[in-house]
């Protein structure tokens, strides 16, 4: 599948900046453009999912399935808020 480039980002950079970054993409045989954003895509993507995704210690974990299956008692006003709700929309 094919996608139109039609977007564009631009970056200011000092020239030790530029001049470093056209060496590195020159090494590699690309454009200084197509090296950029092949970088910039991929440290994305892993930034994007270090953020959306929960890591746990194995005893968080331990911790979390523990209580996932011997929940505590409720009580307060979490209590009082599940009622009211059983109350007005039924169990389900």
């Amino acid at each position: 599948m094919s996608h139109s480039k039609s977007s564009r980002l631009d970056l200011r950079v000092t020239p030790e900046q530029k001049e470093l970054l056209e060496r590195a993409a020159r090494l590699k045989g690309v454009s200084l453009s197509s090296y950029t954003l092949f970088h910039l895509i991929r440290i994305a993507k892993k930034e994007i999912e270090q953020e959306e995704r929960l890591i746990l210690s194995n005893q968080d974990r331990d911790l979390l399935l523990s209580t996932l299956e011997n929940p505590p008692p409720l009580k307060g006003k979490l209590k009082e808020a599940i009622q009211k709700y059983k109350a007005k929309y039924g169990d389900e």
